[in-house]
């Protein structure tokens, strides 16, 4: 099925990851591009790109042409995508493996297929996001016992019940790392009047984030614009309000993973409620989240080795081993060079 440098790219809303075959990743970059909107010419990608988010000129837009872990600007995202798979390929012939949430849409997985034809690839194959987190996860996708995965990336959070290479039943919800950091903004801007960016408040967020009230209260300074005079202003946050600014946020993945439970045959169940949740993702280091999950569910909850990294990872894993992991692809539009 594969060759060797067949390329596995993980398409997030947040970052994107390349894995080139026999080298591993080698691509991980933010996914921002910056776009000349005169001229339409594309000025960057990754992180030069996203290092210009809020600080562009009228002339030159910064976005995430992904949202919710979806393509939302076909265009951008084919560019995007072009840039990072010319840097895989270098002149070499290709397959590519690419994660796509799990429930999208045929025309949301068509957007995808026909981006990555875009770069000249003529042979495309997905596999749900779930399933590459559990490979990735060292979890026993391919036995006849029932794992269970929760992914929190950018923009969706994943849970799935997995056995024999196959999600038995899944719920997928649009609330993650992104949605994380626009609640931390509606907090501050709601208590304390003052306007801060998104990129203040995933810093806010990974330095002294959490979910439990058990954790330890740390304190940030953050800088940002105060609504009613118009002026700079710099406030102390503490962990104490990035739990208030994220209660919502984590009840919906919460609420999903209790669904999900609900949802499993009562075979898989037990094998559930023994091995436990296996958290990957961005999101599953979130101070507290693992406790929080493991009272709420009563279900033991760890954190995957490399959580960060267990998507690409596990398209890496399916890339290398196609023998043991190839009825986990699904080709949308059958095609051979």
């Amino acid at each position: 099925m594969f060759a060797s440098k067949d390329i596995g790219i993980d398409l997030g809303t947040a970052n994107t990851l390349v894995y080139l075959q026999g080298k591993g990743v080698i691509t991980r970059e933010p996914s921002v591009v910056s776009v000349n909107k005169r001229t339409g010419k594309i000025l960057a990608v990754g992180g030069e790109a996203k290092d210009m988010l809020g600080k562009t000129p009228g002339s030159i837009e910064a976005y995430k042409p992904l949202r919710d872990g979806v393509i939302a600007d076909f265009e951008i995202t084919a560019e995007m995508l072009k840039h990072f798979i010319r840097k895989a390929r270098k002149g070499r012939k290709s397959k590519v493996v690419v994660c796509v949430p799990y429930g999208v849409t045929d025309v949301e997985r068509r957007a995808v297929n026909d981006a990555i034809e875009q770069t000249g690839i003529r042979s495309s194959w997905l596999i749900e996001e779930p399933v590459a987190a559990a490979i990735g996860a060292g979890l026993p996708v391919s036995s006849p016992t029932g794992c269970m995965v929760v992914d929190i990336g950018g923009g969706t959070s994943e849970v799935a019940v997995i056995s024999l290479n196959g999600i038995v039943t899944s719920t997928s919800v649009r609330v993650a790392g992104n949605k994380f950091d626009e609640a931390i903004v509606a907090y501050v801007r709601r208590k304390h009047n003052t306007l801060i960016g998104e990129a203040s408040a995933e810093t806010l967020k990974k330095e002294i984030g959490a979910v439990h009230p058990a954790m330890e209260n740390k304190t940030m300074e953050v800088r940002g614009r105060n609504l009613l005079t118009g002026l700079p202003q710099t406030l102390e946050i503490d962990s104490v309000q990035v739990i208030e600014a994220l209660e919502d946020c984590v009840f919906e993945i919460v609420e999903s993973i209790k669904h999900t439970l609900e949802e499993t045959p009562p075979e898989l169940s037990s094998d559930i409620y023994e091995r436990g949740i296996t958290l990957t993702g961005g999101g599953a280091y979130l101070r507290g989240l693992d406790l929080l999950l493991s009272e709420q569910t009563g279900v033991p909850v760890t954190i995957a080795d490399r959580a960060l990294d267990c998507v690409i990872m596990g398209i890496g894993a399916v890339l290398e081993n196609p023998e043991e992991y190839g009825s986990v692809l699904t080709n949308y539009r059958k095609q051979i060079y």
